[in-house]
Parts: C-alpha cells; structure tokens; sequence
C-alpha cells in the first residue's frame, strides 16, 4: 500500500459516522456511484484439510434484523445505534428498512451474542 493511501486510511479512521456518511454521498455525487447495499454479501468461506477431504467450514457470519414489533421499535432503535454506531436518523432508517444486516462477517459466538440481545428487545433476528 503506497503511502498515500496509508495516509487516508488513518484519515478515514478518525472520521465520526455522521463525517463518513457526509462522505459518502459526497463521493457518490462526485463520482456518479451507489455505496447502498443491495445484495446480500457473500459469506467468506476457509478452507480447512482433514483426513476425509477438503469441506467448506463457514467462519464468520452476518446478523440480520428481519422484523421490528411497532411496539419495541424505540428499545431496538437504541441498540443497533449501540452496535453499529449510526446517528439517530440513520438508526432509524435501518430499523425501518428491515431486513437489514446489522453486523457483517463476525465470529459465530459474537453473532448469537448479538442475536440474542436483540431478541431479547423483541425484535426478529437470523443469523447467516
């Protein structure tokens, strides 16, 4: 990586998520691109030997909030802007756009554990 890209990088980094946001659409207007997710992103998959072949072991995993309770909506609004970091607007876009993958490519224990909390909240949540 050149040192000109390692020198945004760090830039990237300290930028809050309403700063990144603004960036984003600043960078979609600049260059006539979409950064919305439309498609479900592939799950990385490894590759693990063993004495009766090669089988695809999943490691890491998505959380999908499928379905909000309009009574429970404020409780999980409060724990995605928790987990993912959004402001309050786009917290609130994303419980409204369900389903939606909350957390991306995370460690199977890690997945339960925020399915769980999230269920616990009332809401509707998969892992993948």
């Amino acid at each position: 990586m050149s040192a000109k890209t390692m020198v945004i990088l760090e830039e990237l980094k300290s930028l809050t998520m309403l700063e990144t946001s603004e960036l984003v659409k600043q960078i979609e207007a600049t260059f006539g691109v979409d950064a919305s997710v439309r498609e479900p992103i592939i799950i990385k998959r490894d590759r693990i030997d063993n004495d009766e072949g090669d089988e695809a072991v999943q490691t890491e995993f998505d959380v999908v909030l499928e379905e909000v309770p309009a009574d429970r909506k404020i409780a999980v609004l409060k724990m995605v802007r928790t987990i993912t970091g959004l402001g309050l607007k786009e917290a609130k876009d994303f419980v409204e756009s369900t389903p939606q993958v909350v957390k991306f490519a995370i460690a199977l224990s890690d997945a339960q554990d925020l399915k769980q909390q999230l269920e616990s909240l009332g809401a509707k949540v998969s892992v993948r």
